[in-house]
């Protein structure tokens, strides 16, 4: 039988945003982070401490039926947020748990670009998406990290391209707002 999973702590969360440029700004100047990596024009990833990211923002295209919305995926305002594992056996196992007690697994699991981690999201019950991952980039004087801009590609998103998936993957490719005209809120390709 497999156990619940035992996470050792919260580790990020990512912000659907209306402008990535302000929020940055925002992020860095106001509060005090640093910038760690970005996706293009897509995707800022920012740090406090010495995990890659502890904050990720992901633009909201412009004209999108949700730029304006309040609480559901894809709105401006929380898109997910993780907590760390130990490792990709133990992130298995949580698929298989998460399998057995009927929870909807949203994606993964993967391997994003940025940051290197090992991810697995799922719906809670009120269906915020929840993220168990694991083997982030650490940075610390002893390992400086030079930040860099990532294309917005599958590898960006899932450096296995799927391959390791418990879930059929999302049709996935850079949005904009014609992508997004007419959708499910809650589609996992958000």
């Amino acid at each position: 039988m497999v156990q619940r999973p035992r996470p050792q702590r919260l580790g990020h969360v990512v912000l659907n945003v209306r402008d990535l440029k302000a929020s940055v700004r925002f992020y860095t100047e106001i509060v005090g982070l640093e910038v760690s990596d970005h996706i293009e024009d897509q995707m800022a990833f920012l740090r406090c401490g010495n995990d890659h990211h502890d904050l990720a923002l992901a633009q909201i295209a412009p004209g999108d039926p949700q730029h304006a919305a309040t609480y559901t995926p894809g709105r401006p305002g929380l898109e997910h947020f993780a907590y760390q594992l130990g490792s990709l056996a133990e992130i298995e196992d949580a698929a298989r748990y998460l399998q057995a007690q009927g929870i909807d697994i949203v994606r993964g699991i993967g391997k994003h670009g940025p940051g290197e981690n090992l991810f697995l999201v799922f719906k809670d019950p009120d269906g915020n998406y929840c993220e168990f991952y694991a083997e982030m980039v650490q940075i610390t004087p002893a390992q400086p990290y030079t930040p860099r801009v990532w294309k917005n590609d599958l590898a960006a998103f899932d450096q296995w391209h799927f391959d390791r998936f418990v879930v059929p993957p999302p049709e996935w490719g850079p949005r904009t707002a014609q992508d997004t005209k007419g959708e499910d809120s809650d589609d996992p390709k958000r």
